[in-house]
């Protein structure tokens, strides 16, 4: 039988998740506005590459958040309906609550991935301006 307190543990969790998808949102922000301050109206083919790396971390991560608060939205239903005593209904929630943590979390690796990818592109820069 499940208590509340089992889906209660998830709660710090999935806020220190989202908390960590907000800070990265928030740099990757931060990388864009220096991006544009730095290329203004002429953005050299390298910049393009990271345009479209960049905007395609921003659609992750807006799953991310989506998915992680979708979680924290189910966990929250799971309590309740335990508290009620609906612990069938309580358990479906959990399990879908738990469901949506595993997307937000494979979303985050493939994310992870292409921040990968970016630093990439930014090492080519910095070895053809070694070579020049």
């Amino acid at each position: 039988m499940m208590t509340i307190t089992t889906p209660a543990l998830l709660f710090p969790a999935i806020s220190l998740l989202l908390l960590a998808y907000t800070n990265r949102f928030l740099v990757l922000a931060q990388l864009i506005r220096q991006l544009n301050n730095r290329e203004g109206n002429q953005v050299r083919d390298l910049a393009k590459r990271q345009i479209e790396n960049l905007r395609q971390r921003i659609v992750l991560i807006r799953s991310m958040q989506r998915w992680g608060v979708i979680s924290f939205i189910l966990c929250t239903l799971s309590m309740f309906t335990l508290f009620m005593q609906w612990d069938l209904a309580g358990q479906w929630f959990f399990g879908a609550s738990l469901a949506s943590l595993v997307l937000s979390l494979t979303v985050s690796l493939y994310e992870i991935q292409i921040s990968c990818n970016a630093i990439n592109i930014e090492l080519e820069s910095l070895e053809a301006a070694d070579r020049q």
